[in-house]
């Protein structure tokens, strides 16, 4: 059976700059329902060794209990579809109004060569199933953020990790995924670099699925029901 790992990040309101990690790995697809709400910590613009996309829609209220237990239930189904597929590694995080969100990161071996931006064939049928997800349900967001290695420049790793990130974007919108869902695309340079894992996995993409201000607005109009 698949791993599927679940990564719980830490954070405290008082170190609002700083991060602990805390990770348990489970069997594939045993989440439970809601369990997205409760793992996790705002990820925003600390995701990601302290950096990285700002994910969560600017709603500028806090959203009710139920409603964004409402929300963690979808970012479970999501979670759980993401994971089946190949070359997915799936992550249950949160967003910066603090509900459910999904991280899901490609590696360099299903998605790119060194130095390259060009998409596999493999690449290409795990984003079409990956498109699946976000067709689904429209009020679903996402942030795309491209990685790299530490070869070169600064300024030509950002510039690759870019491109990765766009080619993935852009092949999404080719399998039908709303543009309007696409809401960070952006590549990151080795300031970003995880030292944990090899040069080949720094190599990667990371896609965020995280509630719209519609899905919020939906899930608040249940909750009130």
């Amino acid at each position: 059976m698949k791993n599927f790992k679940i990564t719980a990040l830490i954070l405290s309101a008082a170190i609002v700059f700083g991060s602990c990690n805390a990770s348990k790995t489970v069997q594939g697809g045993a989440i439970g329902a809601g369990g997205g709400a409760a793992l996790g910590a705002v990820i925003g613009a600390i995701a990601g060794k302290g950096k990285g996309a700002a994910i969560g829609a600017a709603i500028g209220t806090a959203v009710g209990g139920t409603a964004g237990a409402i929300i963690g239930n979808k970012m479970d189904k999501k979670a759980k579809e993401a994971a089946a597929i190949e070359g997915a590694q799936v992550e249950q995080v949160t967003d910066n109004n603090g509900l459910a969100a999904v991280k899901v990161t490609f590696s360099s071996g299903i998605l790119f060569g060194f130095n390259s931006s060009t998409l596999s064939e493999t690449s290409k049928s795990s984003l079409r199933e990956f498109s699946k997800i976000l067709i689904e349900d429209p009020t679903t967001d996402i942030a795309i953020v491209g990685h790299t290695d530490k070869v070169g420049t600064y300024d030509a790793n950002i510039t690759v990790s870019t491109r990765r990130a766009t080619a993935v974007g852009d092949y999404l919108k080719m399998c039908g995924v709303s543009p309007s869902q696409l809401k960070t695309v952006e590549g990151v340079g080795y300031n970003q670099y995880d030292e944990s894992v090899s040069a080949d996995q720094n190599r990667r993409v990371e896609i965020f699925m995280y509630a719209s201000e519609q899905m919020i607005k939906n899930a608040e109009a249940q909750a009130n029901q």
